[in-house]
């Protein structure tokens, strides 16, 4: 035990040594909660705002009243655009073209075909074009029915059914870009705060020659491996605890009723949260100890190890694609984290049986590391790092 504390006491001193590295390690729990509050606030803008829209409308002339009814609704004509936006609108360049005969053909009860031509394809003018495709379908719709009222038949025969939508989901359901983005956000944090630390513990120790002196000492690899663990899980679990507590700030500076959602961070949920990632904190930094240990340099240690912070990233987005998720999914590291907090954010009971058991399979991976590495130290070919 009392070498396991010298150990343990030089890895931490060694990784609170350097400053700038433990900003490093700390920049994803400070840049976290501020995209966070800068996307919900975008988010929000975009979903309760209607910014004007200017089109280029040929044959405005013809249908005065849908030219109406899209003034009302915020879309306007290319003309009235200002000067400051001028070049943005021209280069989205929205034509909106109203056949000539719109009125007779209206008159007449006949289909008019108005065209709305524009690049489709990029990403600006899909809001637009959705506002005025459901401004025109509205109108059509209210000219639809005015032609039936006046043939003296009710317009209620065009809906037999109508369907009542109840939304069970809590308030803070709606409030799930938000939890998308702080899960992910939450499980970077467990993997790239302690990074530089287990980089340099392991790879960067080898290259100093403090590694070899060290497996010099009369100390048991296992606890050699131990210490570094628990230094490197020690800052990924502190970035952890960073960016939940700067996010719950953050985000209460984010007024959600506008869109009817709510989102906070109660004790109870960030203690779940702690539970859930913790295991994630000690895996991350075992498996990028073990994956710096088989690098041969520093320098291929960090681009090795890089690589590693993908998990994170691409297994939680990679299960939004999935509908029937296998029952698989909850036991493993990362998947089932994420899955927890998705449910802990809907405000759904936490099955504590889940958490025990995907904690449980990601401790056992993280002893299956530590026993790898312990045997690996043994050999020269990794402590020198020979091919």
């Amino acid at each position: 035990m009392i070498q396991f504390k010298a150990l343990l006491g030089k890895e931490y001193k060694e990784a609170f040594r350097d400053k700038r590295a433990l900003m490093v390690a700390m920049a994803m729990a400070l840049l976290a909660p501020v995209m966070i509050f800068a996307l919900s606030k975008t988010m929000i803008k975009e979903m309760v705002a209607t910014p004007p829209i200017y089109v280029k409308v040929s044959g405005a002339e013809y249908a005065p009243k849908m030219m109406a009814q899209l003034k009302r609704a915020n879309i306007l004509l290319f003309s009235e655009v200002p000067e400051e936006d001028n070049y943005i609108w021209n280069e989205r360049n929205i034509e909106l073209t109203i056949p000539d005969n719109f009125a007779e053909d209206m008159i007449a009860g006949k289909t008019i075909d108005i065209t709305l031509s524009t690049d489709y394809s990029e990403k600006a003018i899909r809001s637009p074009i959705r506002r005025i495709k459901n401004e025109i379908n509205t109108y059509a719709r209210l000219i639809g029915y005015k032609r039936l009222v006046v043939r003296g038949i009710d317009a209620r025969l065009l809906r037999p059914i109508k369907i009542i939508e109840q939304d069970t989901a809590e308030p803070s359901s709606n409030a799930m870009i938000i939890s998308m983005m702080l899960g992910l956000y939450l499980l970077m944090a467990a993997f790239m705060s302690g990074l530089s630390v287990a980089i340099d513990s392991s790879a960067g120790e080898r290259e100093r020659n403090v590694l070899e002196m060290l497996l010099c000492q009369p100390v048991s690899t296992l606890k050699i491996v131990l210490a570094k663990l628990c230094s490197a899980s020690t800052i990924s679990a502190m970035g952890v605890v960073l960016t939940l507590l700067l996010t719950s700030v953050s985000v209460s500076f984010v007024d959600l009723s506008k869109i009817g959602a709510t989102f906070s961070l109660d004790a109870y949920s960030i203690f779940v949260i702690i539970v859930l990632l913790l295991p994630i904190s000690f895996f991350a930094s075992a498996l990028q100890l073990f994956v710096s240990f088989q690098a041969k340099s520093f320098k291929e240690a960090q681009s090795t190890v890089s690589m590693i912070i993908m998990l994170p990233a691409m297994i939680p987005v990679a299960l939004i694609f999935i509908d029937d998720k296998p029952a698989w999914l909850d036991w493993l590291p990362v998947s089932g984290q994420s899955l927890l907090m998705e449910d802990l954010f809907k405000n759904v009971p936490i099955n504590w049986s889940e958490v025990l058991a995907t904690g449980g399979v990601t401790i056992a991976m993280t002893v299956a590391l530590v026993m790898v590495l312990a045997r690996n130290l043994k050999s020269e070919k990794v402590v020198l790092a020979l091919s």
